[in-house]
């Protein structure tokens, strides 16, 4: 089985929140036009000027992905 990957977009400030949930909203696109058999994606609040949007991805994606939609950060995936 192959890892799974988080990658993450972080936004901070009074409006990060909805930035966050219009960022995944892109995110979703991308993976409808490129066909991508992605499933996890979504958007979290850590703290009252901090959120993040996200997508787990597999080691074979992670790399072209990562290249085109030039994630903040990622992390090993743990469900």
């Amino acid at each position: 089985m192959s890892r799974q990957i988080k990658l993450i977009w972080d936004f901070k400030g009074a409006v990060a929140e909805n930035t966050a949930a219009h960022h995944l909203i892109h995110l979703k696109e991308y993976i409808a036009i490129e066909k991508l058999d992605i499933e996890i994606t979504g958007s979290q609040i850590i703290s009252e000027f901090h959120a993040i949007a996200f997508m787990v991805v597999n080691d074979q994606q992670m790399i072209a992905v990562r290249d085109r939609l030039k994630p903040h950060r990622g992390e090993l995936y743990t469900p």
